[in-house]
Parts: C-alpha cells; sequence; structure tokens
C-alpha cells in the first residue's frame, strides 16, 4: 500500500469505528473498490486500536474517576469495571477460539466484500426496526447497569465477528432493546471497545508476528496515528448527534451504502 491508500483507510477507521456502520466492513469494501492487492487483516484490526486510544483520551477524567473508586472501593467504580470486564469476557472466549475462521473471512478476495454489503442492508434494517419499538428507559449510566444486562450486551458484540455487522451497532442496539439510554449505549460500546480491541490486536500481532517486515510495520503505525487523530474529533461529535437524532440515520446509509457497494461488487 502507497502512503495515500494508508492514510486513506485511517480515515476510514477514524471515522466509522464507533459509528454503527462498521469500520471492518468498510476497511474491506474500501480494499475491494480500490482494487488492493490482497486484504490485510493484521492491517485492519491494528489501526483500530488507535481509534479505540482516542476514548482513553476523550474519557480520561472518567476513567481517572473510577481507578480512584477501586482504590477506595467505591461500589460505582466497581460496578463500572465489573460491567465492562463481564461485557468484554463473550468476545474474548469466541475470538480466541475462532480467530482462524474469522481472519479467513476478511481476507477473502471475493466473499468478504459480498458479506459486508449485505450485513451492512440487514444491520441498517434491523436498526430502524429496533429505533421504532417503544422500549421503558431502565439503565442511565453504565455503574448502573445490571451485570445480566452487561453479559447480554457481551454475547450481542460477538456477532461483530461477521463482518460487516459493526461491533458498535451490535453492542449499542443489543443495549436499547434491554431498557438502555441512547447515550449510556453508545458510552458503554466506546468503554466496551477498549478490552475488546486490545484483546483483538495482541492476538493478531502474536499470530502475524513472523509475517511483518518494516514496511508492514511502518503502514500500521501511520495507519494507527490517523485513526486515532480522527477518531478524538469523531467521538465527540457521535455522542451530541444521537442525542439529537437517534441511530436512523445511521440505518439508512448502512442501507444505501451496503446497495452501492453489492452493485458494484456484482457487475465490475
Amino acid at each position: 500500500m502507497d502512503l495515500f491508500i494508508i492514510i486513506l483507510l485511517g480515515i476510514v477507521e477514524g471515522v466509522t469505528e464507533f459509528l454503527p456502520v462498521s469500520s471492518t466492513g468498510h476497511l474491506i469494501l474500501a480494499g475491494a473498490l480500490l482494487g488492493l492487492p490482497q486484504a490485510d487483516a493484521t492491517f485492519d484490526i491494528v489501526i483500530q486500536l488507535g481509534a479505540i486510544l482516542a476514548v482513553v483520551v476523550v474519557f480520561w477524567g472518567r476513567f481517572m474517576k473510577v481507578g480512584r473508586g477501586l482504590l477506595a472501593r467505591d461500589p460505582a467504580a466497581i460496578r463500572f469495571t465489573r460491567n465492562v470486564l463481564i461485557g468484554f469476557l463473550p468476545a474474548a472466549i469466541v475470538g480466541a477460539v475462532a480467530y482462524k475462521a474469522i481472519k479467513a473471512v476478511l481476507e477473502a478476495p471475493t466473499v468478504g466484500p459480498v458479506v459486508v454489503s449485505i450485513a451492512l442492508i440487514v444491520g441498517g434494517v434491523l436498526i430502524l426496526i429496533i429505533e421504532r419499538l417503544s422500549k421503558t428507559i431502565t439503565t442511565r449510566s453504565v455503574e448502573d447497569m445490571p451485570w445480566r444486562t452487561a453479559l447480554i450486551i457481551g454475547v450481542v458484540q460477538c456477532l461483530a465477528m461477521i463482518p460487516g455487522v459493526s461491533r458498535s451497532g451490535a453492542t449499542i442496539m443489543g443495549a436499547l432493546t434491554l431498557g438502555v439510554d441512547r447515550e449510556t449505549a453508545a458510552e458503554y460500546s466506546f468503554f466496551l471497545a477498549i478490552p475488546t480491541m486490545a484483546g483483538a490486536t495482541t492476538l493478531a500481532l502474536f499470530k502475524s508476528r513472523h509475517e511483518l517486515g518494516d514496511a508492514h510495520l511502518t503502514a500500521i503505525a501511520i495507519g494507527f496515528v490517523v485513526s486515532f487523530l480522527v477518531a478524538l474529533v469523531v467521538i465527540r461529535w457521535f455522542i451530541t448527534f444521537v442525542g439529537r437524532h437517534g441511530f436512523a440515520p445511521f440505518a439508512w446509509y448502512r442501507i444505501v451504502a451496503g446497495s452501492v457497494a453489492l452493485i458494484a461488487l456484482l457487475y465490475r
């Protein structure tokens, strides 16, 4: 990949990681439609950590408060940490067991992009349906979330291992159906991304350690930095936008983008 492509993919990752539109799906489609010779699952996974680092920066004050609370054995801080760890557990188990299968799908030159396009469309329709269902709000903060709710959301997050489903989309929609309010659902998705993507990145780098050369590491580093900088802006904007407009605009985007990509892939 040349520098322009690396920066472009970093921007795509930074913009889409926290939106319910599938960052991995967009990276796969971008690679297919740009005619890149081969999908690079390691690159796609690792640069996501740049976007995740943006969460740490944006919510640094919140994490410091939780850290101090844990030292003081504050119940709210303990519940926050418990809920993030419980939500992370299902993805950790499934990811460790199914890593090879997931990597094979991500790198499939023909099947992967088509699966992504279909998943974008189906996911968009499901978001519209979930948005229209009347729900009683029972949870307005991560600290107040019951552990069973966190576990169910963590199980739903595993659906995002299908390219195009969207990790943030799966967790947010799962949270909404369980009575979590929009802003808290979005925040929990951000927090859950930290251990999930840190684990995925560590596993990807370890599994690919013998394939990584200087050029590959340089490309990953550039993509990492670009996705981090772009995600800093997107995170702040996303919570405000969702509070005002909900998730329907992202659903319509998914349907249109998936349809256009599917047509382009089938008739190119």
